[in-house]
């Protein structure tokens, strides 16, 4: 009986462990890895995709286009191109910190936080497809929707590869089939803005043909950046700002306006370069190759060498006139995207690593300073600056959010250029600005634009209430209940940006500092806690008071799905997903790969 009884339990037992088996190998081959380690062996990336690209086919998506932008009879035609180099690319360092393997309960809270982000954008993405659906954006407090990007689905294209990281299968399917009906031919304003549509769109489609390899993306690609490429049918060879979308398809040429501000020009790069990349085809690359020899030319004629100022002239090629300069808002992705394209080229083009240098030296002596703070933080705060008629050079210590990318970009710039100076003395520094702001704040998000009173120098830097109270009385927008140190918050708002997120990420990416990691965590719950609505995320008219329910606007850029909330995921993935080693993301926060070629083994 004993015997009878053993042999049944061992039958017992072993049907138990076969099922087992069974119900965990069917969760492999179908569920994303939200438990990151425990979920599969080997890399995530691997598994993702495996996961989002098997067996995929999209050859019964047909484009739905009403136009052949690639048709149009130019009135300036470009004459010789300027191919896009090519070649094995330089060997440039790692990027990424080589983190150790995680302790099984750092890896749970880890994966934890990630499902937490995860589950908040199902609950926008959920939202957006029930009452936006092919809609440019969600109003998250009236479940309405409104087209300011020309009606082509900005937040769906925006947020494509945001659905592939985060292994929504079926969400991302629908979507890229809904991209085939996007028609690039009909627009819902007649001006198209050469930027939004540039990092948005194109950006978007690029990145997810990357990682997907998608056809139908690519064609939609190649059909939008045929459409940009009609915005340098000028007399100079020189874009628009705003394309002219029938006279554009008249093939007739368009005008250049006299000024515009800088970041419009100086962030068609990456996009237009990647599409050459991708298709083989150099015009892309030779449009924008010629806007940025503009800027590289004028870099050190400017009234404060190595930087540009906030408004140029693309019609009379003139970077060099204008006496405001700032690295954040207006110039900030011109800035951004020099490095990047140095990266992006397999650092085959030598006017980045030389534009790259210049301006970070610059930037760091112009608008870099340390804030007067109570607990004498050693820390980076980002202002402005302001030549007058004299040539003196007038600083201005007015911070704002959209300057916060720029932590990040030093930290990518310092492991590309070997400058590790630049990672912790700068990068760092200017990240943790950032997060103290948030942190500062009763909201625990920062404000869009705010002041603080700059201290001597970065070494001495000891708090002074009496020069605090003088720093108060020039700012008539001082109110008590700011915290100490801020003088003002100008503009109180937070409207869901990505920048301080991004900085985060990368800054984490970079060093491995676990620092970063916790504040990316304390950041998205308090975001997360703040902007909620019945639908969505709005935009928080209010910051600096701790009243809740916080004032909201009905008001969710597609960035908020794009880049935010990509961020705060990538922060809690394992290093490989989006290696900074295998990518480069533009300023929207889609990832372009790059170029394979020998690394370093080693960061530098």
């Amino acid at each position: 009986m004993a015997a009878a009884r053993l042999q049944r339990r061992s039958r017992r037992t072993v049907f138990i462990a076969v099922l087992v088996l069974f119900v965990f190998a069917y969760y492999l081959s179908s569920s994303p890895p939200l438990h990151g380690i425990f979920a599969q062996p080997g890399p995530e990336s691997v598994w993702l995709e495996r996961h989002m690209n098997k067996n995929a086919d999209t050859s019964s998506l047909k484009s739905n286009s009403s136009f052949d932008w690639s048709k149009v009879q130019f009135k300036y035609p470009p004459g010789p191109l300027r191919k896009i180099p090519t070649g094995r690319p330089v060997s440039l360092p790692q990027v990424q910190h080589n983190f150790p393997p995680e302790i099984p309960a750092a890896a749970q809270t880890r994966e934890a936080r990630r499902q937490r982000v995860r589950d908040l954008f199902r609950k926008n993405w959920a939202s957006y497809r029930k009452y936006a659906w092919k809609k440019d954006a969600l109003q998250p407090i009236t479940a309405d929707y409104k087209d300011q990007f020309s009606g082509w689905a900005a937040t769906l294209v925006d947020a494509l590869d945001t659905l592939w990281i985060m292994g929504l299968r079926g969400e991302f399917d629908e979507a890229v089939a809904a991209v085939a009906d996007i028609d690039f031919g009909s627009s819902s304003t007649p001006a198209v803005n050469m930027f939004e549509v540039n990092i948005r769109y194109l950006g978007g489609l690029l990145a997810a043909y990357d990682l997907s390899q998608r056809d139908v993306l690519l064609t939609k690609a190649i059909e939008l950046g045929d459409l940009l490429y009609a915005g340098y049918n000028t007399k100079n060879r020189m874009p628009v700002d705003f394309i002219d979308f029938a006279r554009a398809k008249s093939g007739k040429g368009l005008t250049v306006e006299s000024g515009v501000v800088a970041a419009s020009p100086g962030t068609l790069s990456m996009e237009m370069t990647r599409l050459s990349q991708v298709t083989g085809d150099s015009k892309y690359y030779d449009a924008v190759s010629r806007v940025m020899d503009v800027f590289a030319k004028g870099q050190e004629w400017t009234k404060i060498p190595g930087l540009w100022p906030m408004y140029v002239s693309m019609e009379t090629q003139d970077v060099v006139l204008g006496s405001s300069f700032t690295i954040a808002g207006s110039v900030d992705s011109l800035y951004e995207y020099i490095p990047k394209m140095h990266a992006l080229l397999g650092g085959l083009d030598q006017k980045y690593d030389v534009m790259s240098k210049r301006f970070m030296e610059a930037a760091n002596s112009t608008f870099f300073f340390r804030p007067m703070l109570p607990g004498e933080e050693d820390l980076l705060m980002i202002g402005n600056a302001m030549v007058d008629e004299t040539g003196a050079v007038n600083f201005d210590p007015e911070s704002e959010h959209l300057g916060c990318f720029v932590g990040g970009v030093y930290g990518l710039a310092g492991r590309l250029f070997r400058r590790p100076e630049w990672v912790d003395d700068i990068g760092s520094k200017l990240t943790h600005g950032c997060i103290y702001a948030y942190r500062s704040m009763p909201t625990g998000m920062m404000p869009e634009r705010y002041n603080m009173v700059p201290c001597e120098s970065r070494e001495n830097c000891k708090w002074n209430e009496t020069a605090f109270d003088e720093g108060k009385r020039l700012r008539r927008e001082w109110a008590p209940h700011l915290p100490k140190g801020f003088t003002t918050a100008k503009d109180p708002r937070y409207i869901l940006r990505p920048e301080a997120i991004e900085s985060v990420f990368v800054m984490y990416r970079i060093t491995g500092r676990q620092e970063f990691q916790e504040a990316a965590w304390d950041m998205f719950t308090a975001i997360a806690n703040g902007t909620a609505t019945e639908y969505a995320n709005a935009a928080v008219l209010d910051v600096t008071k701790a009243e809740y329910p916080l004032p909201q606007e009905d008001y969710m850029e597609s960035f908020w799905l794009a880049e935010t909330l990509k961020y705060f995921y990538l922060a809690f993935s394992p290093p490989d997903v989006i290696s900074l080693d295998d990518y480069v993301l533009n300023t929207e926060a889609h990832p372009f790969r790059r170029p394979k070629g020998a690394t370093a083994t080693r960061p530098l």
